[in-house]
């Protein structure tokens, strides 16, 4: 079965608060709500604009809270660039820390993916070779919390797919899994549709991004990553990748989690949610 769930980083640019998220997901009858972390503490969330949760925070009262307003954790972001010397010395300890809070609040999935831009001075051999040993340290703890860690489509190195399949086959593992950004894929110059039919036996997840025909003209190519989609999913140019993902999907019997990213307005959450929900009854 396909279920849907929706980033709270859709109100980051609304200086919104996990809270505002958590209600707008019950509001449109989300069973599921994913949320990014900070290792520490930050003005912006120490004051109420961010959608984030810190690792300080009681796992066990935000499960409580989440239970509460009845939503399940579909994965939790912890997307800091585990490529290249910084992802070995700042990634590797944050991830491991998202896959504990992630087991102390029965979240499955915990999201890793690559920076903006690749580290200066290395080859790209260089740069897959520190990577490859930050996953070592990173699968362990996840096979012990039993928590499945996801590579994202993102930066120059997941959105080049003989790379990515390098990543993906690291280590035989069944911890280590795909999730697809099909605003990502798109917005760096690829095919969303192409990188599921080539990935689908490794996808665990998939983020649910549109991109307008606007912002596709300006940076189509010229970037790899976008935060969210500021038009509703399905009124863009990446609309039709999306319902053809979406009809793999269920030719596949795939079961799974789309997690919409737009930005997060009553108005663009309740177009997305009523489109995808309309291709997952159609698809």
């Amino acid at each position: 079965m396909i279920e849907l769930s929706m980033h709270t980083d859709n109100w980051r640019c609304l200086s919104g608060s996990f809270q505002q998220a958590v209600e707008a997901a019950k509001k449109f009858g989300l069973d599921h709500i994913e949320f990014g972390v900070i290792d520490g503490q930050d003005f912006i969330l120490g004051l109420g604009y961010s959608p984030a949760v810190s690792l300080d925070s009681n796992p066990i009262k935000l499960r409580r809270m989440l239970e509460a307003n009845g939503l399940k954790p579909s994965q939790i972001d912890a997307a800091y660039p585990i490529t290249g010397p910084l992802g070995a010395t700042f990634g590797v300890r944050y991830v491991q820390r998202a896959i504990q809070f992630a087991a102390a609040i029965g979240c499955p999935f915990v999201d890793t993916t690559d920076g903006q831009f690749k580290p200066e001075g290395y080859t790209d051999d260089e740069v897959m070779a520190i990577t490859r040993e930050s996953f070592r340290q990173i699968l362990e703890w996840a096979e012990d919390y039993e928590v499945t860690v996801n590579i994202e489509t993102h930066g120059p190195y997941t959105n080049d797919p003989e790379l990515l399949d390098r990543m993906l086959n690291f280590f035989d593992t069944p911890w280590l899994r795909f999730n697809l950004d099909t605003g990502n894929t798109f917005i760096a110059g690829g095919n969303p549709v192409d990188f599921l039919k080539r990935f689908l036996p490794k996808l665990s997840y998939m983020h649910i991004k549109d991109v307008s025909a606007s912002l596709a003209a300006a940076m189509r190519g010229e970037e790899t990553g976008i935060g969210m989609s500021e038009s509703p999913i399905g009124q863009g140019v990446n609309a039709e990748n999306i319902k053809e993902c979406i009809r793999l999907l269920k030719e596949a019997d795939w079961d799974g989690v789309l997690s919409v990213e737009c930005a997060g307005t009553d108005e663009n959450l309740s177009a997305s949610i009523a489109w995808l929900r309309e291709q997952l009854g159609s698809a």
